[in-house]
């Protein structure tokens, strides 16, 4: 072990694990777990440390004396960079593999429950191009690299379209090709930043709060439908019309053309007004005959086809067979509840997003579904003894909360109900895990299926079907 830079140096690692946020595990001489952001399982590496605990270490290789078979060469230029895409260097069946084992750890370590056989992760058929929806943000200050700023060249045009620098909230990483979204998610940017500047419209300066041109939003569903939405930080309506009619005759396949002009500290549109400029202001997107309408403010699971295959996942541990009652708690905009409806004898879903349930209800109408009630309401106030006796006592929960899990009151609530099965649809593992210690005395978890809707992160899906103990 040396020092330099005041810094210490882990010399000959071995990395044996991928750990809590995709970052790598190593063990230091001293016992410490040291946590590594830019290596793979089965490399060797030394370590610059940057953080120390009682525990563990936080640092990055800067060397590495020996590579890991798992590793792949990454299809992006931008990777390391970007940090969108952490795990574009590990093979994607390794991928799937520590996912795997990350649900797993923490359902047994966390949770302390009695298991069965977890499934096989369900990986994504698409390991790229997934996401449906894609979010840019102009910068006249762009991320300059290393050999930029080493280099003699003077660097004259400094706009940039593309990713935050992570821990970088000014610094934007001006994209050439993004592997995220598929075509022609690449040609509209290319040809909204060449326009813009080309029509001399300042990009944004996030520091000084000035500029024009502020975000650029894509958004594609699988039967091709396709949404843009340009976010300005003030009106220029001549320079607006000009790059919007521009976009729309370069790309006629557009089916929503939006805008907003938003003068706030942040770039959220939620509180804003979205105006069209042509096409309709939503777009469609279909699945088992069912149609989703999508607004530029519309939540929806990011990778389409993958929802479909979590949803079905959802629908069969339900086991419904047309005489249940069903609630779906955190339901967002419908999507599972009108999933399941055909099967259910009635679905409640609830929701604390007014937005959320509004485009619930739109779509429930849409699709002819009369058999769901859509309530808004925060769930731990909502989901009480009253409600229960209102609308009746479930025999099937489906919920899905956010990442934090759900509220201590909300399970408590469901132990009160009592329902013969719970079905807990989970975006981390860590708080489902500790949500089903709880559940524990009352329920036994019976089926347990992780699903990848992110390839290429270290983010995982995880769905448990909980069965009323000696039921």
């Amino acid at each position: 072990m040396a020092r330099r830079n005041k810094r210490i140096i882990l010399e000959g690692l071995e990395v044996i694990d991928a750990g809590a946020k995709g970052k790598a595990v190593a063990k230091a001489a001293d016992g410490r777990v040291v946590f590594i952001n830019n290596a793979v399982p089965g490399d060797v590496v030394d370590v610059q440390t940057h953080k120390k605990r009682k525990s563990f270490y936080e640092g990055s290789a800067i060397s590495f004396l020996k590579l890991s078979d798992k590793r792949v060469t990454p299809k992006c230029e931008h990777f390391g960079t970007c940090g969108g895409c952490k795990w574009q260097h590990l093979g994607y069946e390794h991928q799937l593999f520590y996912k795997q084992k990350e649900v797993e750890n923490n359902l047994k370590r966390l949770g302390g429950v009695e298991l069965p056989t977890v499934s096989p992760i369900l990986g994504s058929a698409d390991e790229y191009f997934y996401r449906n929806k894609m979010e840019f943000s102009f910068s006249d200050n762009k991320w300059l690299t290393r050999e930029q700023i080493d280099s003699d060249v003077q660097i004259e045009n400094k706009n940039a379209l593309g990713f935050h620098i992570p821990g970088m909230w000014d610094k934007i990483l001006d994209l050439n090709k993004c592997y995220l979204q598929r075509d022609p998610s690449n040609a509209i940017r290319d040809f909204v930043k060449a326009e813009g500047e080309r029509l001399e419209m300042a990009f944004f300066n996030t520091r000084k709060q000035e500029g024009l041109l502020r975000t650029l939003m894509i958004r594609t569903t699988s039967i091709g439908e396709i949404m843009v939405v340009v976010q300005l930080y003030q009106d220029h309506e001549q320079k607006r019309t000009a790059l919007l009619d521009a976009i729309q005759l370069k790309f006629p396949e557009i089916t929503s053309l939006q805008y907003v002009i938003n003068n706030k500290g942040n770039d959220t549109i939620y509180d804003q007004e979205v105006i069209c400029h042509t096409g309709r202001d939503h777009i469609f997107e279909e699945m088992e005959g069912l149609k989703f309408k999508i607004n530029a403010k519309s939540f929806y699971q990011t990778n389409s086809e993958q929802a479909y295959e979590l949803y079905k996942i959802t629908r069969d541990f339900a086991g419904l067979t047309g005489n249940e009652l069903v609630y779906d708690l955190y339901t967002g905009t419908g999507t599972i509840a009108q999933f399941v409806a055909k099967k259910a004898k009635k679905v409640i879903g609830v929701e604390a997003v007014p937005d959320a349930i509004t485009a619930a209800k739109e779509n429930a109408q849409l699709n002819g579904i009369e058999n769901v009630e859509f309530l808004v309401g925060d769930m731990k106030n909502v989901f009480n003894q009253e409600f229960i006796n209102t609308y009746g006592k479930a025999d099937v929960v489906i919920t899905d909360p956010p990442r934090d899990g759900m509220h201590k009151d909300v399970v408590a609530q469901l132990l009160e109900l009592s329902a013969a099965k719970i079905v807990y649809v989970s975006c981390n593992s860590a708080t489902q895990a500790r949500d089903l210690a709880i559940l524990d005395e009352q329920y036994k978890v019976t089926r347990v299926q992780p699903v990848d809707m992110f390839p290429q992160t270290h983010h995982v899906e995880n769905v448990v079907l909980l069965e009323k103990r000696n039921a």
